[in-house]
C-alpha cells in the first residue's frame, strides 16, 4: 500500500527499543514539524480552501500527537531538549530541483510530505510489532493508522493540483530515490534514522 521500495531492517526495532528515550524525543519533534508543515501550506496557499481546511485539521491532529508523545516523555522523567536535524528529511528533500513555479512547488511539497508520512507509518508498524513495551506497542499501532491517512491525504492533493500522470511518475521516481537514501539509514535511534 505505501509503495516504499526498501523496508525497514527489522533489527532497527532493537536499536529503537534500547534507546526509546531518544526515539520518543525524535518522534516529538517529527510531530511538531508535521504540524508546522501543515501550517506552512496554509500560509503559502491560502486561496486553496480545500487544502487549507484539511491542513488546519491536520495541524491540530499532529499537535495532539506531539502532546501525547510529550506526555510520555514527562512520564519517564525526561524533557524535550533541543531540536535535532532530521537527516532523512534533508536527504529526501534533495530529490526535487528548485522551481519558481508555485504550483509545481506545491506538488513537490505534497509528495515529500506523503513520503515522510509513509515512512513514519512503516516505522510505527515495525515498532508496534517489535517493541516489548505493550503500552508503547499499542500507542504506535494507533499512530500507524493516522500516518497512513496522512500519507494518502498528501498524495491525493498532489494528484489534484498536478497532472495525474506526471505526479504518479514523479512519485515512482521519488520512491526509488528514497530507497537509495534509506540504504544509509536504519542504524540510528531516530524515527527515520
Amino acid at each position: 500500500m505505501l509503495g516504499l521500495q526498501l523496508p525497514t531492517d527489522p533489527r532497527w526495532v532493537d536499536i529503537a527499543e534500547k534507546n526509546i528515550e531518544e526515539i520518543l524525543i525524535d518522534h516529538a519533534f517529527c510531530e511538531q514539524k508535521a504540524a508546522s508543515t501543515a501550517i506552512s501550506l496554509i500560509v503559502t496557499y491560502p486561496e486553496l480552501s480545500d487544502l487549507v481546511t484539511e491542513m488546519a485539521a491536520l495541524a491540530r491532529e499532529e499537535m495532539s500527537h506531539f502532546e501525547m508523545v510529550h506526555k510520555r516523555l514527562l512520564d519517564r522523567g525526561l524533557q524535550l531538549g533541543r531540536e535535532r536535524k532530521d537527516e532523512y528529511v534533508a536527504a529526501v528533500s534533495q530529490f526535487f530541483p528548485k522551481t519558481s513555479d508555485r504550483m509545481e512547488r506545491l506538488v513537490q511539497r505534497l509528495l515529500t510530505a506523503a513520503l515522510i508520512e509513509a515512512r513514519s507509518c512503516e516505522r510505527f508498524k515495525v515498532l508496534s510489532e517489535g517493541i516489548q513495551d505493550a503500552e508503547l506497542a499499542k500507542f504506535y499501532r494507533s499512530l500507524m493508522v493516522s500516518e497512513a491517512n496522512h500519507y494518502t491525504l498528501f498524495l491525493q492533493f498532489a494528484r489534484k493540483y498536478g497532472e495525474r500522470e506526471k505526479v504518479d511518475a514523479l512519485w515512482k521516481k521519488l520512491l526509488a530515490f528514497e530507497a537509495e537514501v534509506m540504504k544509509g539509514f536504519n542504524k540510528k535511534e531516530y524515527i527515520h534514522g
